[in-house]
């Protein structure tokens, strides 16, 4: 195992990418943050730059002029990177899935590892998520 992955088993670096959102999930990623959830305990903080993360949250259906923008940040983190869909627009589309401002669901545009269904998704289930992927890298 490369010792990237080893280092994602202890503390996780994550990015925010909002694709065109309404920014319900992004509400909720934010709520993780606050000491009722705290996910600092977990290892897991909020990265200010594409490049020191391990992890991309993204949220939202990635419209149209988002999807360069989306492409460049994950080329700009480094590999292996984790990718997590948070929210049913990121995932399927939702609503959205039939508007013309819609680019595709994520995992079109960028490769995906997780998906985090809800809208919006509970900060309990983004913890669950997360948890499940870190058990798989065991």
């Amino acid at each position: 195992m490369s010792l990237k992955l080893k280092a994602l088993k202890k503390s996780l670096w994550v990015y925010h990418v909002s694709g065109g959102s309404c920014n319900n999930c992004d509400i909720e990623i934010l709520d993780l943050l606050t000491p009722r959830f705290d996910v600092e305990r977990f290892g897991i903080i909020l990265a200010a730059s594409p490049r020191h993360a391990d992890v991309l949250l993204c949220t939202g259906i990635v419209n149209k002029k988002c999807v360069e923008r989306v492409k460049e940040v994950y080329q700009q983190t480094p590999k292996p990177c984790v990718v997590v869909a948070v929210g049913t627009c990121s995932c399927s589309g939702g609503i959205f899935r039939d508007g013309y401002q819609m680019a595709g669901p994520l995992d079109k545009i960028i490769p995906v590892d997780v998906y985090i269904p809800g809208c919006p998704p509970k900060p309990e289930s983004i913890i669950a998520g997360i948890v499940k992927f870190l058990k798989e890298l065991k």
